[in-house]
């Protein structure tokens, strides 16, 4: 009977995952960014743990499996999405043809697609076990929503930054899914030479949350992407 139940607890937290990134959701459809924000963080928690519960209970399923990646497309893909479309919404539009700029927030919905192209690559690759080859969804989720909480908290912000954010909408979006190695938190063991990657990472990551605060999520999912290019270009 133990038995039984135990298989059951890592679904079981996936399943917190999905409910937090359905109520991210709906905060995103409201504007309450900092709320979307939370329950996205949340949703990452309860997706980290998930794993880690499996592992120690070799509870591994193929329906987890699924589940996880059915849960992370709604946390890490439509939520941030949702944000990006709420905020657009009511941006500043650089001026398309008339009529089009009511079209233009529609393209935050790339993220989504993108996210589930991705969620699929990762469950047919056997590549990434120890490292990643794209974007993590969870990074690019983080990388949103703490930039859609910091941009609304800015007044009168200018139609440039529209601009901004849909090219770095189809820059993400090509990311997650493009072949280009990123590096894995997972440490081998304490040693420098070993994790050296990782320590730079965590040290430079630390300055820019105590600096930006939450604005500096972004700013660190952007510095593992340019240490990961560059330590793409030295293998």
């Amino acid at each position: 009977m133990a038995g039984s139940l135990t298989r059951h607890i890592p679904n079981t937290i996936t399943c917190m995952n999905l409910f937090s990134g359905c109520i991210a959701c709906i905060m995103a459809f409201e504007a309450h960014y900092k709320l979307a924000f939370l329950f996205i963080v949340i949703g990452a928690v309860f997706d980290f743990l998930d794993g880690l519960v499996a592992r120690a209970l070799k509870a591994y399923s193929s329906i987890g499996k699924e589940l996880d990646s059915l849960a992370d497309d709604i946390t890490f893909g439509l939520a941030p999405a949702l944000m990006v479309y709420t905020y657009l919404c009511g941006a500043a539009m650089p001026g398309p043809p008339a009529g089009a700029e009511k079209y233009i927030p529609y393209f935050a919905f790339l993220l989504a697609v993108f996210s589930a192209l991705r969620l699929a690559k990762f469950n047919v690759d056997e590549r990434q076990t120890s490292s990643f080859i794209g974007l993590p969804t969870p990074a690019n989720a983080l990388f949103w929503s703490s930039l859609i909480v910091g941009l609304a908290a800015r007044q009168d912000i200018s139609s440039i930054y529209t601009v901004v954010l849909i090219g770095l909408i189809f820059f993400f979006s090509w990311l997650m899914n493009a072949e280009i190695p990123m590096f894995s938190m997972k440490f081998r063991n304490l040693s420098w030479k070993d994790n050296k990657v990782v320590y730079i990472f965590l040290v430079v990551s630390i300055f820019l949350l105590i600096w930006l605060k939450i604005e500096g999520i972004a700013a660190v999912i952007l510095w593992y992407i340019l240490l990961s290019f560059l330590t793409a270009r030295k293998k």
